[in-house]
């Protein structure tokens, strides 16, 4: 799609560092901004300029679920800062403590 800042490398790479490295990030990011407390598996399917896609499993069903950005993305080195944004978000939310980013 025209427009897009980010092409499809980037969302795969960044979909692979997800899954790969914050597996269970992404699950209290779906409970919580996704709006799927009930969720036991999220993985990473994708991501725009204004969110992130995500497939969720629900009692054993797989749905998808998008989690809108703060803000429209223009640049790579957001996402990472708005990935951060939305772990602390969603920590805050369940009452715990975020580890430190590293």
């Amino acid at each position: 799609m025209s427009g897009e800042p980010f092409g499809p490398d980037v969302v795969a790479a960044v979909s692979r560092h997800m899954n790969d490295d914050h597996a269970a990030d992404t699950l209290l990011i779906c409970r919580t901004l996704g709006g799927c407390p009930a969720a036991t598996r999220a993985r990473t399917t994708g991501l725009d300029a204004d969110g992130m896609d995500f497939a969720v499993t629900v009692d054993d069903i797989e749905v998808p679920v998008r989690v809108p950005f703060a803000h429209r993305l223009t640049e790579r080195a957001e996402i990472r800062r708005e990935v951060v944004r939305m772990y602390r978000e969603a920590c805050e939310q369940l009452g715990i403590e975020p580890r430190e980013a590293g």
